[in-house]
Formats: C-alpha cells, structure tokens, sequence
C-alpha cells in the first residue's frame, strides 16, 4: 500500500513538474523536481533488500540522481557542471551495483558491443554541438554505456530472478534514453519536447531501479 501511494504521489508531482517545466525554470519547478526526485530514494529505504552488495550502491546511486536534479533545475553553467558530475557518480555507482550480480563473462556478448556502438553513434551526433565539453560528454557517454551494459549482464543471470532482472533492464534503459533527451536539450535544440519524453523516462528508470532492490535474490 506504501509503494502505491508513494508511485501516485510521484505521478502527481511529476505532472505539475512537467508543466512548470513547459512555463520555463521557475523556483516552484525546482522544488518539485526534488520532491519527486526524493519520492525514489524513500522507495528504495522502503523495500526489502535481501542483497545488501546490490542495495547499498543502488541508494547512493539514487541520492546522487537526486544531487543531479536540483542542480540541472538550476540555471548556469556551473550547476549544469555539478549535476552532470553527480549524475556521472551516481551512474558509476550503478555499474558497482551491477557488478555485484555478475561475474565477468556477463559483461561480454554481442549485445553490449551493440550498445557501445549505438553509444559511439550518440556521440558523432553531438560532438559538432558540444563545444568545449566534448570530453566530458564523452566520458559521461562512456559511463551510461558502461551502466545499460551492465543491466544487460544482470539480465543474463537467471538466478537473480525473473522480475528483478526485467525491472533493472528496463530501468537503466529508460535512464539511458531520458539522458539522451538531457544532452538534446542542452547541445542540440532547446524545447518542451526533451522534456515532455525525457523527464517520464528519467523518473520510470529510477523508480524501477529503487524498486529492484527488493526483487533480485543473490545469485551465488
């Protein structure tokens, strides 16, 4: 009953986000953003986490995502600077995650080369937009890959569960895509649209990852 009510409370504010969102930055956008961002850590405090290697880098993840949002719902280079730093961290600290449930030969499969190259093709799409922060586009580009790589290793162990396994793959892959979204906004072509698609991927993904704390069983 929690989870449901703390999912219709997001949803909620998710729609008033989005129509601040589409007035332009406004202080109320950015307190809404927090409060919806805060709505996915409380729900992984809330389940259960039978694998405690999985949870713990999965709620810094999660508290680093909320980092990044208040940041990018600020205006100025600077606080993009801050968030995407946080966002970079708090996807690192999903790769840790991902590790945790996995074992080498996971990571190596004809999917994930594709992944990297569909990544490798994102980036000849924004380099000519990017300017000065080519390199840390790259990077971060890098990390997300590195990230939906690693929730497609998780995938292919069947001990972790049929449910956990599907919701941390699609989480990341929702994530993986509002970013895309992210970078379009900022380099590319500024409107409501990147937001509109974006912000509901970004929110999917995250709600999902917080939920998968309590759905993956520890595989070894």
């Amino acid at each position: 009953m929690l989870d449901l009510l703390v999912v219709i409370l997001a949803v909620v504010l998710l729609t008033l986000l989005l129509s601040s969102e589409k007035q332009g930055r406004t202080p109320r956008g950015v307190y809404i953003k927090g409060s919806v961002s805060a709505l996915f850590i409380l729900t992984a405090l809330i389940q259960p986490h039978p694998v405690s290697v999985y949870y713990h880098p999965i709620l810094l993840g999660l508290i680093f995502g909320l980092v990044g949002d208040v940041c990018l719902a600020l205006p100025g280079n600077r606080a993009f600077r801050v968030g995407l730093f946080a966002f970079l961290a708090g996807h690192i600290f999903y790769v840790w995650a991902f590790a945790r449930l996995t074992q080498f030969g996971d990571w190596v499969s004809p999917v994930q080369l594709i992944l990297f190259a569909l990544s490798c093709g994102a980036f000849l799409w924004l380099r000519a937009h990017v300017g000065r922060m080519m390199a840390p586009v790259m990077v971060y580009l890098i990390v997300i890959t590195l990230m939906l790589a690693g929730a497609w290793a998780v995938f292919r162990v069947p001990e972790l569960g049929t449910m956990g396994r599907w919701t941390i793959l699609i989480g990341a892959f929702c994530f993986y895509l509002s970013d895309l979204f992210v970078a379009r906004h900022r380099f590319v072509t500024e409107e409501y649209l990147n937001r509109l698609i974006g912000l509901p991927l970004y929110y999917t993904g995250q709600f999902l990852l917080a939920f998968s704390v309590g759905l993956v069983v520890q595989p070894f």
